[in-house]
């Protein structure tokens, strides 16, 4: 019989694989879960863990050189990682005594190791558990304090300014789950009686938002009464404006999330086309609208930035949610944060590139709308700028055409979007 691991050594093994493998932090926690028998109380521990400790790595690292006798790059890997794991639980889960977190942190490691992972963790009891975080609001001050690459520190810095640290500040803290409730099979209001620890965002009346996915909140997303997602994402996805008998085009469809609400919105009457350049991912969105009950949704394989001839100038509302750089998000994709915004000089030349086949469906009088989950403006106003100055036929649409949504103003995810009108 297989023996059933502990939360702790289930979280202890991912963010080994994590950090080894280099693998995504979302794929190693769904592949566990799926197969870890954890009942509901340590899915939760094992996830903040995986998740937690992810997100501060490089705080926790700085804390650790501050009682560790050798710095954190010489220290073997699994004394590393449970030093992390220890030093988390101890500074940031309230709920769990010192002596546990150092005792079962001491125990996932070799004998051989514990007695350094004991002493370096009650060296920092000892000291009050002072972190000794640098002050400061530079590049290097932010990327300690928040575990952020000092590059992309810098970026923020040149862009929001001193706003810089607010926007890392708000990505710290733990993010409201949001459900997009399906109004094919419930209202918001009837499923805030299955939920009544949730309630409904102010920023989006079909969006429900709670601190946390219970088990009642799991169950409704396998009966399809909702799905995950942002109210800033949905709100996206309403500005398209979707209505029932219309043509719709997703150009970069997956996971579906997008085209979930605007189905919802057209109140499953019509024809969506969904849309992505990855032919793996199309069966998120099939098994997706499956649940939800959307018969209107058809996926195809396609790069963004060729459109199907047959469907050009034919489309109603087109809705672009271009491939970006994710920074909006990296409070819940924690692997973002260690990026190196080089990484991203190729990206607008892509974004620009799909918005341009995007265009090509959009019939006179329709409307196109380019997402992005970014806050960077060469990725969202940049590009839309661009794209309106060498296409006359698109016109920015009535009202408020161009909105950047921002975590620490909006209390919601970095989004963007625009909504344009082709008028010629």
């Amino acid at each position: 019989m297989k023996e059933m691991l502990s939360a702790r050594e289930l979280a202890f093994g991912s963010l080994i694989s994590i950090e080894k493998n280099r693998r995504y932090p979302n794929i190693e926690v769904d592949t566990v879960l799926r197969d870890s028998g954890l009942g509901e109380a340590d899915r939760g521990l094992y996830t903040r863990l995986v998740y937690g400790v992810t997100e501060k790595k490089m705080t926790l690292d700085w804390i650790i050189s501050g009682y560790s006798k050798m710095p954190p790059e010489e220290l073997d890997g699994q004394v590393l990682c449970a030093l992390r794991m220890g030093i988390y639980q101890i500074s940031y889960m309230d709920r769990i005594p010192e002596y546990s977190a150092v005792n079962e942190t001491v125990g996932l490691v070799a004998k051989k190791s514990r007695g350094y992972v004991n002493g370096v963790l009650r060296s920092f009891i000892r000291a009050g558990c002072d972190r000794r975080l640098p002050e400061g609001d530079g590049p290097a001050e932010l990327s300690v304090r928040y575990s952020v690459s000092e590059k992309l520190a810098g970026k923020l810095i040149s862009v929001y300014g001193k706003d810089a640290g607010k926007m890392l500040s708000a990505m710290e803290k733990p993010s409201a789950v949001g459900l997009r409730v399906n109004t094919l099979k419930i209202s918001a209001e009837e499923a805030l009686k299955l939920l009544p620890q949730f309630k409904i965002s102010p920023l989006c009346g079909n969006v429900i938002s709670g601190e946390e996915l219970g088990q009642k909140a799991r169950e409704g997303i396998e009966k399809g009464l909702w799905y995950v997602e942002d109210p800033s994402s949905a709100l996206a996805a309403s500005a398209v404006g979707a209505m029932p008998g219309e043509l719709v085009i997703d150009t970069c469809a997956c996971p579906g999330g997008k085209s979930f609400s605007m189905a919802m919105d057209m109140q499953n009457s019509g024809r969506i086309l969904s849309l992505d350049i990855h032919a793996n991912k199309l069966s998120l969105i099939e098994r997706g609208a499956g649940k939800l009950g959307i018969s209107i949704i058809e996926t195809g394989q396609r790069d963004g930035r060729d459109p199907i001839p047959e469907y050009v100038s034919r489309a109603d509302r087109v809705l672009c949610d271009a491939p970006c750089s994710g920074i909006g998000v990296m409070g819940k994709k924690p692997d973002i944060r260690y990026k190196d915004p080089d990484e991203f000089a190729k990206l607008p030349r892509v974004q620009r590139e799909v918005l341009e086949g995007a265009s090509g469906y959009v019939r006179k009088g329709g409307t196109l709308v380019y997402s992005t989950c970014t806050v960077l403006p060469e990725e969202n106003g940049d590009v839309v700028r661009d794209f309106l100055a060498s296409h006359p036929e698109f016109a920015p649409d009535s009202g408020q055409w161009e909105h950047q949504f921002l975590p620490h103003a909006d209390g919601c995810d970095g989004f963007y979007f625009a909504r344009m009108k082709r008028i010629t």
